[in-house]
């Protein structure tokens, strides 16, 4: 397990990609940044694993991010030079394909690294006998400790499939620190890391709601974390790279698709109500107090099904009658389809203001949406009907695209098995299958009950102003569930964000929610609340049920929504 890193005290993890598409020089720029001891790049997503599912229907060889390649292809030679180990959950549904091909390109470029993968988490050739139906798509999230036994066996690099996202640092933080599989607190430490850096740029100042306090935005570092012994570690980045590292960036992506006070994973479940978040210097955030509890004995299973085909077409509404010209179109629409789509939703974005100076801010945009099992319903027998309108209906009649054909659209559930049920294997550079066995001691999921919080008694008056005035914001899917999570940066506006920002208050000030099943979860550390709306995004981000199909614009929207703030706790 030694060799991992030099200090025997710390281990230094960068991340080099939150996403599919995430900017491509990345990986050279973090290796050539600063001292690194592991790179780890998240490639996977739910609608991600849809993406692969159908690359591998096409060719079988396939089911991987090619991106991973193109980058090792300039960095390989870099990372082995300096003794970077990289780890990547790059293989998606194929692993073992990607790993391959990594010693393809390695021979190419005159190089041997040491190989591993881990895999196991593909259930779909058992999906139907484990409950979890026909997807297209069926994959166990997996722990770190098939990573953690790649580097302890010397692995310079480390593909897997569908592990949680955490796990690419819990893994290498094990392996270098030799914890063992009863050590949550230290565990939960590094999930709390690894959680933090997952998505690359969001710990230094992507996607902030207070941005425009931070310094220069232009091209912000990757984050790194300084994992210690005793799973407490330092958030920062490599010096001269834009963006920032500060209590309030690590406490964003902390909120980010959270769900309870208790985050479950494989390995151990994270209490996220213990962590204490401390400003150690610029660009340093301390994260320690980390508690972790045995993990749950069901592994989550991310399944991906093709729920059918959808359309859209978009119409232009400008200047007066609004509402008038809406319903006409859509009557005339409806009335003219020879054949109707089992879904047929439209939308209308009053984006339009009176007076207004330019056409585009005299326009509002209908969006009609169709879906349905038979792609040639939601084919040119919808979109060509929709053209037929234009000299046909409204005064000023637009669409915003040409008719066209559907497109599969991917639904996205959560299923759960036995943790005994799932294989996890680690293919070590000399071949060797390592089977790595399910927690021993486990634990129900359950809710922590609601702390209590001082009561907020106002000195003075209230003014009507934006949440955002005092709170920040993050919010993001989970399945067909968005998460909002609202913090605060003082106690005084923590107390009264608690009492004021209820479940009542949230579906007021949405009005999408007000329908929807919400819960909200309470974190004093972070003087946070986090808001689950079950339903928000319909069957899941490929679904599209709104416009922000992934809600990550719902934490904004709800910063700008007003509401009485009291005098004292406004800046």
């Amino acid at each position: 397990m030694s060799g991992l890193a030099s200090d025997s005290e710390m281990i230094r993890i960068g991340n080099c990609s939150g996403f599919y598409g995430d900017r491509a020089g990345a990986m050279q720029e973090m290796l050539d940044g600063g001292r690194l001891d592991v790179l780890t790049g998240d490639y996977l997503a739910e609608l991600t694993m849809l993406i692969l599912g159908r690359d591998r229907m096409k060719d079988p060889s396939l089911g991987y991010a090619k991106t991973f390649l193109r980058q090792l292809e300039d960095c390989l030679g870099t990372a082995l030079e300096r003794g970077v180990r990289i780890v990547a959950n790059a293989g998606g549904l194929n692993p073992a394909g990607l790993a391959q091909r990594v010693g393809e390109l390695a021979e190419k470029l005159g190089l041997a690294p040491k190989i591993a993968y881990v895999a196991g988490d593909d259930l779909l050739p058992r999906a139907s006998e484990l409950g979890l139906g026909s997807p297209l798509t069926a994959n166990a999230y997996l722990g770190a400790w098939g990573i953690a036994e790649a580097l302890t066996a010397g692995a310079d690099i480390v593909v897997t499939g569908r592990v949680t996202d955490a796990s690419l640092v819990v893994g290498p933080a094990a392996a270098h620190f030799g914890w063992g599989r009863g050590d949550y607190d230290a565990l939960a430490g590094a999930v709390t890391a690894g959680h933090v850096i997952e998505c690359g740029t969001q710990a230094t100042g992507g996607n902030f709601a207070f941005f425009t306090e931070l310094g220069d935005l232009g091209r912000p570092g990757f984050p790194l974390a300084e994992v210690r012994r005793d799973g407490s570690s330092v958030i920062t980045k490599h010096a001269g790279t834009d963006g920032a590292v500060t209590v309030d960036t690590v406490a964003a992506q902390l909120m980010y698709e959270i769900q309870s006070a208790r985050y479950a994973g494989p390995d151990v479940t994270t209490r996220l109500d213990s962590i204490r978040l401390t400003q150690q210097g610029p660009d340093r955030v301390l994260i320690d107090g980390v508690t972790g509890e045995a993990p749950p004995p069901r592994t989550k299973v991310s399944l991906n099904t093709i729920g059918g085909f959808r359309n859209e077409m978009a119409f232009i509404l400008t200047g007066l009658d609004i509402e008038e010209k809406a319903a006409l179109a859509r009557r005339q629409l409806e009335s003219w389809l020879t054949v109707r789509p089992a879904e047929l939703d439209w939308t209308l974005s009053r984006l339009d203001r009176p007076d207004a100076e330019t056409e585009e801010q005299a326009s509002a945009l209908l969006r009609c949406v169709v879906r349905d099992p038979d792609p040639n319903k939601v084919g040119r027998t919808f979109s060509s009907v929709a053209v037929e309108l234009a000299l046909a209906s409204y005064p000023g009649f637009s669409l915003t695209a040409p008719p066209g054909n559907g497109s599969p659209y991917g639904v996205f559930t959560a299923g759960y098995v036995d943790a005994a049920q799932v294989p996890h294997v680690a293919v070590l550079p000399d071949g060797r299958e390592v089977a790595i066995a399910p927690a021993a001691e486990t634990s129900e999921l359950t809710d922590v009950p609601e702390p209590a919080v001082p009561q907020y008694l106002p000195a003075g008056g209230f003014e009507r102003k934006p949440l955002g005035s005092i709170a920040l914001a993050r919010s993001g899917d989970k399945g067909g569930n968005a998460n909002i999570g609202v913090w605060v940066r003082t106690d005084e506006q923590f107390a009264w964000l608690t009492q004021t920002l209820t479940v009542d208050t949230l579906r007021e000030l949405l009005p999408e929610t007000s329908k929807l099943a919400v819960t909200r979860h309470v974190l004093p550390n972070l003087r946070a609340v986090n808001f689950i709306v079950e339903g928000l995004l319909g069957e899941g981000v490929a679904y599209q049920a709104r416009f922000d199909p992934q809600a990550k614009g719902l934490g904004e929207w709800l910063r700008a929504r007003h509401i009485d703030i009291p005098v004292e706790l406004l800046p």
